[in-house]
């Protein structure tokens, strides 16, 4: 990219673990890091505690499943800083249950929250990085992705497919100096997985060759060498990290 500006970058899910530190890794890469958010209380104490640690972090409130609003995000954005350079398909939900007893809406909303929400924010930034020649998107899955979950057809169905959306996406774009990666991560010591009680923890800790769960700051890292000029020649790829628990 040849322009001098500060490049931006947008968050989705920004406020939970996951994109907390994905967050805090952009910013000291020198981005401007729009965080999108949901409930507006929750990210408003998020961003006052992120202020206290020197973070400078942009809030963009958008139902991310809802077309319209990220179209309104994504045009706010543009109107304060300009272009969307990083996009981080970081949102996601789950509504566990056995497909026996799955009913639709919790079949719809984790398809609208955690893979329209790819498309949402993708279609809304995508003409622009093309313009400019230049973009990076990169799409957070999961382990259940690859290898299944019981109770999570829902959840495995939508994150499979984000890759299925990466690999064709990165080959569309590819000559336009967009690059287009998953990365697929196992368990990881966010707040909803240590809630976990314990003895389920440990068991879970018991399947993973490494013999731990894996750290937030682990996967920021990824996304911040993704989200690098450095990466050029990375695009269509899936990114397993997950301590050995799956491997292919």
């Amino acid at each position: 990219m040849t322009s001098d500006k500060r490049h931006v970058a947008l968050v989705t899910g920004a406020t939970g673990g996951l994109g907390t530190h994905m967050c805090q890794n952009l910013h000291d890469d020198g981005y401007i890091v729009c965080a999108n958010y949901r409930t507006r209380t929750t990210a408003e104490k998020w961003n006052e505690d992120m202020k206290e640690k020197g973070y400078d972090f942009k809030l963009y409130e958008g139902d991310v499943s809802d077309p319209n609003e990220v179209k309104g995000m994504i045009e706010r954005i543009e109107s304060d800083y300009g272009n969307v350079d990083i996009l981080v398909n970081n949102a996601g939900i789950t509504r566990d249950g056995s497909f026996k007893k799955m009913s639709y809406e919790n079949w719809d909303i984790v398809l609208k929250t955690n893979l329209y929400s790819v498309f949402n924010c993708t279609r809304g930034v995508i003409n622009q990085m093309i313009a400019q020649n230049y973009g990076r998107i990169i799409n957070i899955s999961s382990v259940n992705a690859q290898r299944g979950q019981f109770g999570q057809a829902n959840y495995s169905a939508a994150k499979a497919g984000m890759h299925g959306f990466t690999k064709t996406l990165a080959m569309e774009v590819a000559r336009n100096g967009i690059t287009v990666n998953t990365i697929s991560p196992g368990y990881i010591a966010t707040d909803m997985v240590m809630a976990v009680p314990e003895e389920i923890r440990e068991k879970i800790v018991k399947g993973i060759p490494v013999g731990r769960l894996g750290g937030t700051h682990e996967i920021a890292h990824l996304v911040s060498f993704l989200a690098s000029e450095k990466a050029a020649f990375i695009t269509g790829a899936n990114y397993a990290i997950n301590g050995g628990q799956h491997v292919y």
